[in-house]
């Protein structure tokens, strides 16, 4: 590679200035915003995104939900979220079509919700907070939120 060549295959070569979207960006926890969107029963607090560092295609930050608290039932869109839950026990809860499904976490694990699908967290520890850092596939902190947990159903076949 000449010296004139980028490193990156989308970005011209100039030396001495690259653009924003082609360095690395340090977002400090001290400076995470809860200039996201929200639902009631947590707080969530952005630290990756388009608006923070120019994200393309992805969106992470952390959600605290506070002892013996729920969050009202949402989903995330057409995002893919992945979840590790850094403290607490956090309950993730969702609907299959048949009942409500409890999916009860420790410190260490990983949580996946599909697209569209409608859940909601629980803390039911009656002292200490929960904290988890969620990366989600869009950049934006899609959030929808829905007034009951329903299961999520294939459309109807077209005739």
């Amino acid at each position: 590679m000449s010296s004139t060549d980028a490193f990156h295959p989308d970005l011209p070569a100039t030396p001495g200035h690259p653009p924003a979207h082609a360095r690395v960006h340090l977002v400090r926890g001290a400076d995470l915003s809860a200039d996201t969107a929200q639902t009631s029963g947590m707080s969530r607090r952005e630290a990756v995104s388009g608006r923070t560092v120019g994200s393309r295609k992805l969106w992470t930050g952390e959600t605290h939900v506070a002892p013996d608290t729920n969050s009202g039932d949402h989903h995330h869109g057409e995002a893919e979220t992945s979840i590790y839950v850094v403290s607490g026990r956090p309950r993730f809860v969702f609907h299959d079509g048949t009942g409500e499904v409890v999916l009860q976490t420790e410190p260490g694990d990983y949580v996946f919700v599909p697209p569209y699908v409608p859940h909601r967290e629980e803390n039911p520890d009656p002292d200490d907070p929960a904290v988890v850092v969620i990366s989600r596939s869009t950049q934006e902190g899609i959030v929808v939120n829905l007034p009951s947990l329903t299961p999520l159903t294939d459309p109807e076949p077209a005739p």
